[in-house]
């Protein structure tokens, strides 16, 4: 598939990484690690959930733009990707992966709690405003690197044969973080009225993120870490510079790295536009009722899709990856005008339930597999930093304009534009997993367990020998 470096250039693969072990191990890490991105992912997507409750809080007396406003900021934070992803890679690759996902999470964790307690544009006049675009721009900046290191470290504590399948806890916990942030939505609404979810509901969401990641922290301090001590103490010695490093990124995996964003670039729109402009458009449709009925729609089918991703990675062990991704352009490209110009307009729960649903099943061909795919493109030494920028990049162009740019089509009657807009996008995502994907064949995580074995043999053998 891509450009790798001849196996005998690798002196010693047991420096390089760590061995997943046992299916036990690698399931525990693989909890571990999933309990901090489902916290993250919490905080990133209680705001889009909890939206249209605080807008009018941060920007007082203009209710006709507020809705702009809020989505705009939800775009401009995705810029912060990119250098989140810089930084949490480069720290990954050099200094390890579970030390960069526990300053990651502890980020993430401050700007909620920092939402959660800021006074009001009623308050602080524009302040408000001011303190929510630098809370979002750290989260970015958070969820930038827990992308592409969560990615790295879930594909490589995995075993061989389960790498689909284990990895695509990612995004059951991603998903997860979305589903508990409707499940407290639909508690209020249970409980609170909508001016009261306004006054103060809001900020309790936000806790809620703020103090979970405490218990998070200490799971992720308690993980095996999975870059091995050796290549570590290389790089705190001065032995090693290529480890984390941008030039070597782009000088030596810049195919890799291409590769990566056009991977990620059809997916990325998708999933914005099917997992958080659906539910909107749900939301919207059944405003004028009750919003009880809106917010279980929702719920439920999150929960489905979250339920639908070892699925698809299991699957994916058995067919290969290019298979599934392949299954999800196709049916991206033919499905999406269901999401966006047919969904916004049901009145029937059950059909809007029923177009949801099916998105999410199309969506999961990409989603339970994304990020073994990434991971399987890069070497060790700049994984961490591959995945996550790569991934960042297309993030930040295609999926987190989604929400604004669906707004601001909706709000001039654009849609069709935008439906054109997104079916582009995932129809050369598909091009490129059809032309430049494979199902079989080598890559750099088989390569390094293949090179583990080798060397365990190697030990094994010479202890042999001692003995005799």
């Amino acid at each position: 598939m891509m450009r790798r470096l001849p196996l005998d250039d690798w002196t010693d693969v047991t420096a390089t990484t760590r061995t997943p072990g046992s299916l036990r191990r690698s399931i525990s890490n693989t909890l571990k690690g999933s309990a901090g991105n489902l916290v993250e992912w919490y905080d990133v997507y209680v705001y889009s959930v909890f939206a249209t409750y605080f807008e009018s809080q941060f920007f007082d007396g203009d209710e006709q733009n507020s809705g702009i406003y809020i989505w705009a900021i939800f775009a401009v934070t995705f810029l912060m990707r990119p250098v989140g992803s810089w930084f949490f890679g480069r720290v990954a690759d050099r200094r390890g992966r579970r030390f960069a996902l526990s300053v990651s999470v502890t980020v993430m964790a401050g700007c909620s709690l920092l939402i959660a307690l800021t006074p009001t544009a009623e308050t602080i006049d524009v302040g408000a405003a001011i303190v929510l675009v630098f809370a979002r721009l750290a989260q970015g900046f958070a969820t930038g690197g827990e992308y592409g290191t969560s990615a790295t470290y879930m594909s490589e504590s995995a075993i061989q044969g389960r790498r689909g399948f284990l990895s695509s806890f990612q995004y059951v916990t991603l998903v997860g973080g979305h589903v508990l942030a409707q499940l407290t939505l639909l508690v209020m609404v249970l409980l609170l009225s909508p001016e009261q979810i306004s006054a103060w509901g809001w900020r309790v969401a936000f806790g809620i993120g703020g103090v979970a990641a405490v218990v998070v922290f200490w799971l992720r301090r308690t993980m095996d870490e999975s870059l091995a001590t050796s290549t570590i103490d290389a790089v705190r010695s001065g032995q090693s510079r290529e480890s984390g490093s941008m030039r070597a990124l782009l000088r030596i995996h810049w195919r890799a790295l291409l590769l990566c964003f056009l991977v990620t670039m059809g997916g990325t729109v998708a999933f914005y536009t099917y997992s958080v402009n659906g539910p909107n458009s749900i939301k919207a449709a059944f405003s004028g009722g009750d919003p009880v009925v809106s917010t279980v729609i929702n719920l439920v089918a999150l929960i489905i899709l979250m339920l639908l991703q070892p699925l698809g990675g299991w699957i994916s062990d058995r067919v290969g990856r290019k298979t599934l991704l392949i299954f999800f352009g196709a049916g991206g490209v033919v499905y999406t005008w269901l999401i966006t110009m047919v969904l916004p307009g049901q009145t029937s729960p059950v059909t809007a339930f029923a177009i949801l649903v099916g998105g999410f099943v199309i969506l999961t061909g990409y989603t339970s597999i994304n990020a073994v795919v990434k991971a399987e493109l890069f070497p060790t030494h700049v994984r961490a930093l591959g995945v996550g920028f790569g991934y960042a990049l297309a993030n930040s162009v295609f999926g987190g304009t989604a929400p604004l740019l669906n707004t601001a089509a909706t709000a001039s009657g654009q849609v069709p534009a935008f439906t054109i807009y997104v079916t582009v996008a995932i129809a050369i995502s598909l091009v490129v997993y059809a032309v430049f994907l494979r199902n079989d064949g080598r890559n750099w995580l088989d390569d390094e367990a293949g090179m583990q074995d080798r060397a365990r043999e190697r030990e094994q053998g010479r202890e042999r020998v001692s003995a005799q």
